[in-house]
């Protein structure tokens, strides 16, 4: 089902929980519980989109997948902090089998733990590890809402094993990503923050450990040359973050990416590597999320987008309407020559409606094909893209090369400037 709804320009009208579930992406029931969001097929499609995106990004720049399990003895998070320090935040434990389990609230430890299976040299580093993993936040119902505050999250997570050397280039490479990412999805981050710590007992006590991370931090900003303000009481329990804040049509701020600078759990898990020297080494873990949660990322791009997405990343990238029965059979014909390439394509049959009215109703998607009677005979479409032009007809092979050319490039722009497909 099309959106029944267009982008507009009133903030009411923009929140994702109302376009969300208006535009059939995601919704919630009361037996599965408040912060516990289903996805729809076409909400799964764009998730689906931005996974397979960041873990193509993450492979071309020299990272590794790993799984690990969403569960974790008491003691794992005793040992890396976070029980000390975030257990507020984390669900109750479960006792199995005379030990105690717990939902993991982070993947960091996790990914300690696989980097200690193993030993290695500095020759392997820096070791990019990279997940999309479930974790779990115990948060109060009066905070939860639609996908930007939920209790069971998927997080585009990666933990770099490094050198102190290596740092620095390896966190700027983080915020590369993130910024190359942004631009492909369309959005801009409201303001880039450098989280610090602030007073209080929530925070690892090693001030040369925080003055360290904080400087390299700070070297990473200034190289990239973006503006941005140091934010005390912000920071991890664990070390200082750069924090990419995004805005809702509202104003308010939340964060979306992060690069985090960590000498605690290395120190914590008793992680090494063998240097060149012969001796043990302690690594540096660099924690990055290029989009952060998938939950969040979406909720972000429904709002700045109006529920317009990206080609790339829209559920339905091409809808195609016959004017009459008579086209059809070439209607579908079209259908799986779109699905054999890989686009996102469905039948605006005549039995929907007017074409008028079947091309209203796919205001959203970003082609629409139409084949009259002549573009049948010609096996040519006429395109109408979602920001009103109108393409003369054209062979259809070329039509769905240009699409999958503007789709695979992940290009915000509908269709490139191109003397062949001139518009009306």
């Amino acid at each position: 089902m099309w959106s029944l709804v267009p982008p507009l320009e009133e903030t009411a009208m923009h929140d994702h929980r109302r376009l969300g579930r208006e535009l059939d992406l995601f919704d919630t029931d009361p037996l599965m519980g408040a912060g516990l969001p289903y996805w729809l097929p076409d909400g799964a499609a764009v998730r689906h989109a931005l996974e397979e995106y960041v873990r193509d990004a993450e492979r071309r720049a020299g990272y590794q997948h790993v799984y690990s399990p969403v569960l974790g003895k008491r003691e794992l998070y005793e040992i890396s902090g976070h029980w000390s320090h975030y257990s507020e935040d984390m669900f109750p434990p479960m006792d199995l089998g005379g030990e105690q389990v717990v939902l993991r609230p982070s993947l960091c430890p996790h990914h300690a733990l696989i980097y200690r299976s193993r030993s290695h040299s500095y020759r392997e580093l820096p070791l990019r590890m990279a997940e999309l993993g479930g974790m779990y936040r115990s948060e109060m119902s009066g905070v939860l809402g639609g996908l930007t505050r939920v209790r069971a999250i998927q997080l585009n997570d990666a933990h770099i094993f490094c050198t102190l050397d290596q740092v620095a280039e390896e966190a700027y490479g983080a915020l590369e990503l993130i910024r190359r990412a942004y631009r492909a999805l369309g959005i801009e981050p409201a303001r880039y923050r450098l989280s610090l710590p602030g007073p209080g007992g929530k925070y690892v006590a090693d001030p040369e450990l925080w003055r360290r991370s904080a400087e390299l931090l700070r070297e990473v900003l200034d190289r990239s040359g973006v503006a941005y303000e140091a934010v005390e009481g912000e920071a991890a329990f664990y070390g200082p973050k750069i924090d990419v804040q995004i805005a809702d049509p509202a104003g308010r701020e939340s964060t979306l990416s992060t690069v985090q600078v960590d000498f605690h759990q290395p120190e914590q898990f008793d992680l090494h590597y063998i240097g060149p020297d012969g001796a043990r080494h302690r690594p540096v873990m660099v924690h990055r999320s290029v989009i952060g949660s998938l939950e969040r990322a979406v909720a972000h791009l429904i709002e700045a987008h109006g529920g317009a997405f990206p080609a790339w990343l829209a559920p339905t990238q091409v809808a195609i309407l016959p004017v009459s029965d008579a086209e059809t059979d070439d209607a579908v014909r079209l259908l799986r020559r779109c699905r054999d390439q890989g686009l996102r394509a469905r039948l605006a049959a005549p039995d929907a409606g007017t074409l008028g009215a079947r091309i209203r109703a796919a205001r959203l998607v970003p082609y629409q094909a139409v084949i009259g009677a002549r573009e049948a005979a010609a096996d040519q479409v006429a395109l109408r893209l979602r920001d009103g032009r109108r393409l003369d007809a054209q062979p259809v092979s070329q039509a769905l090369a240009r699409i999958g050319a503007v789709v695979d490039g992940h290009d915000t722009a509908l269709w490139n400037s191109d003397p062949v497909a001139a518009h009306r």
